[in-house]
């Protein structure tokens, strides 16, 4: 059996491998969609940008005001040797390592843009970033647009409901575990991440509550309530974070000097002392990864039902198409030759005589185009009233002693204007009957083979 650690990296390995081949969600129950992992939600400024920077120790998401995550970032995190280099890998760019982490930032703001154009829309198709570090633990995060009440200049109308919708179709997945992040200087009963995650999870077993902002809130309060579970219960512990200050992410201060503030702050805290052994961003990730793990272990049957079901049906569509082609070069070849002589066959049978196709093609020609022909209005267009018209404006007001050449253009010109419509109709309609037969010859062509392998 294989340990923990590596059935993350397992995951880690299927999930890319699902987001090459274009599987990341959607309608019914997908391999990707099987796979548990941790999504993380909440409002715009709740905080949940520093929370996943936290989790790495690294600066790399990009930051400004509105919605700055605009399409799902798959953050797989994986530990290494103390003393290693830390770099970042994104899946479309496999063979490039990052060691400059605002390079990292950049590549996840163009990446976005290549998808979504210089605008402020939104895109379900995921972006996958790989982190090696020894300051992290084993962990993949799914970090969402943030959960927002309206929509600015440069959006559309349905940009509320189309992240609602997005965040929606991730967390309502049963193998999803919600990372709620709320901001402690809110009212929690009015936190979007905590509305929502109680919409699909009733019963907060698979909902972690976050709360951030702890040192920013008002003079005599405190969130001790919440950090206990006695204001707003859920069946896993509350997690208490202190975000970097503005001034902190201005100086450029080290992450990894900030979660030792941050451990300094729980310890010394008269509020929160009693629980700093299970406050900030390191007991979080830790927390987490430990539980994905266990989730992990708990599906592991479903996981593989669901990829041999995938290989069984692989399987049947290779025997549809017929014998894997021989391994020597030579060999591929003339398989190939062969495929493409009998496609060729079928195709001209089509076109030529043998089979049908030909004859709508010539339909085409002598039918429709000539009858959308005779119904141009060349009596209208080329009367003599009007050729004496269009004649006399193209002499302006020179006299000339015979016709201006400029009229006979302008009558040409307007003529083969009228031809435009009929002549591209026919050629759409030709283009369907030539996809038509070649999807037949296709057909027919395999079902030829499959006889002749019997």
């Amino acid at each position: 059996m294989a340990t923990m650690t590596s059935l993350i990296g397992l995951i880690n390995k299927i999930q890319r491998a699902c987001t090459v081949l274009g599987d990341h969600g959607g309608e019914g129950m997908s391999l990707w969609e099987a796979l548990p992992t941790v999504a993380v939600v909440g409002g715009q400024s709740s905080g949940k940008s520093s929370v996943l920077e936290s989790v790495v120790g690294r600066d790399f998401l990009p930051r400004g005001s509105g919605i700055v995550t605009r399409r799902p970032l798959v953050l797989q995190l994986h530990k290494t040797e103390e003393g290693k280099q830390e770099y970042a890998e994104f899946l479309h760019q496999s063979r490039k390592r990052f060691s400059d982490f605002a390079a990292v930032r950049q590549e996840i703001s163009d990446e976005t843009d290549r998808i979504t154009g210089k605008t402020k829309a939104i895109s379900n198709v995921p972006i996958q970033l790989s982190i090696y570090s020894p300051h992290v633990v084993n962990l993949t995060l799914i970090d969402l647009p943030g959960l927002t009440k309206v929509a600015v200049e440069g959006q559309s109308d349905t940009i509320v409901q189309d992240i609602e919708n997005m965040v929606r179709s991730y967390i309502e997945k049963p193998n999803c575990i919600i990372l709620a992040i709320s901001p402690a200087n809110q009212d929690i009963a009015t936190s979007d991440a905590i509305k929502i995650a109680r919409e699909v999870d009733p019963s907060g077993e698979r909902t972690f509550g976050v709360l951030t902002k702890l040192d920013l809130m008002d003079k005599g309060t405190n969130a001790v309530e919440v950090l206990e579970g006695r204001q707003y219960r859920l069946q896993h512990p509350w997690v208490g974070i202190v975000n970097r200050s503005q001034a902190d992410i201005n100086k450029n201060v080290d992450m990894i000097v900030a979660r030792k503030k941050e451990r300094e702050y729980f310890e010394t805290s008269p509020e929160y002392g009693h629980l700093a052994h299970k406050m900030g961003a390191e007991y979080l990730a830790r927390l987490l990864s430990q539980h994905l793990e266990y989730v992990i272990r708990q599906k592991i049957p479903s996981i593989i039902a669901l990829i041999n079901k995938a290989i069984d049906e692989l399987n049947a569509e290779l025997d549809r198409i017929g014998r894997p082609i021989a391994v020597d070069s030579g060999a591929k070849l003339y398989t190939i030759l062969q495929m493409c002589r009998a496609f060729d066959k079928v195709f001209k049978e089509h076109l030529d005589g043998g089979r049908p196709g030909g004859d709508r093609i010539y339909g085409v020609f002598d039918n429709q185009l000539p009858a959308a022909l005779k119904k141009l209005p060349f009596n209208r267009h080329l009367s003599v009233k009007n050729v004496e018209r269009v004649v006399t404006e193209a002499d302006g007001y020179q006299p000339h002693l015979i016709a201006p050449e400029q009229g006979y253009r302008r009558l040409i010109e307007g003529s083969i204007g009228y031809f435009k419509g009929p002549a591209e109709a026919s050629v759409d309609a030709v283009h369907l009957i030539l996809k038509e037969l070649v999807r037949k010859s296709i057909a027919e062509t395999e079902n030829s083979n499959m006889v002749s392998r019997a």
